[in-house]
């Protein structure tokens, strides 16, 4: 399993960011995706989920409205479309696969721990 996420950056209160995430030694197409991130000092916590297909989308509650989870599976390539950035979407976002269907994810702990180097998203005036 390999994950590469790239995208983030440095942005102001209210801007927008793009993360996309690679993925390769494995079926993409047939596994469930989230992205997860962790901030200074804290643990993880899941972001967003997405069904095989990508017609069913999860969102935690602290992002529902302002995130769009979507994937592309002819590429391999999942993506996390962030609008309305607050100072406290800032960390370190990871692509995960999902351990169990997408729908578990906002009662328990959806995904797998094997992730790839993740990318900054820092919110700052």
């Amino acid at each position: 399993v390999h994950l590469v996420e790239s995208g983030g950056g440095m942005v102001q209160p209210g801007g927008s960011l793009r993360l996309s995430c690679t993925a390769s030694g494995f079926n993409f197409s047939s596994v469930d995706m989230s992205w997860v991130r962790q901030a200074p000092g804290k643990g993880p916590e899941w972001v967003s989920a997405i069904n095989t297909g990508g017609g069913t989308t999860y969102y935690a509650d602290s992002v529902k409205g302002r995130f769009t989870i979507s994937r592309d599976n002819a590429k391999n390539t999942l993506y996390l479309y962030m609008n309305s950035l607050k100072p406290e979407d800032t960390a370190l976002y990871y692509c995960a696969r999902n351990a169990l269907p997408a729908d578990f994810c906002s009662v328990a702990a959806c995904y797998e721990r094997q992730w790839g180097q993740g990318t900054q998203v820092t919110v700052s005036s």
